[in-house]
């Protein structure tokens, strides 16, 4: 029997997988050039065309670390907790 306990864990990994999964499509996608985003015009006024993709790169860079922080930090948590419970369902049949 699977405890309330456990399917949270899976929850949990399962969904920091995912936002792997989605990062690292994303990020396939915006560096083969499927994807893109879009520049603001008022900063493209200021600071010139050149810094425009200077720009843009920080901001994927940004979105992808970000996105790939926290899917990973969910899926560690994820593996802790479903782990933790395994080890406290051994002890309770023991």
């Amino acid at each position: 029997m699977v405890e309330r306990n456990e399917v949270l864990a899976y929850i949990i990994l399962f969904i920091g997988v995912g936002l792997l999964v989605f990062t690292f499509i994303s990020a396939y996608s915006l560096l083969a050039g499927l994807a893109t985003i879009d520049p603001i015009p008022s900063l493209v006024e200021q600071f010139g065309e050149v810094l425009a993709p200077l720009i843009e790169t920080c901001i994927r860079i940004m979105y992808l670390g970000i996105m790939g922080w926290i899917g990973s930090i969910l899926t560690i948590r994820g593996i802790q907790f479903l782990t933790q419970t395994k080890h406290q369902n051994k002890q309770k049949k023991s």
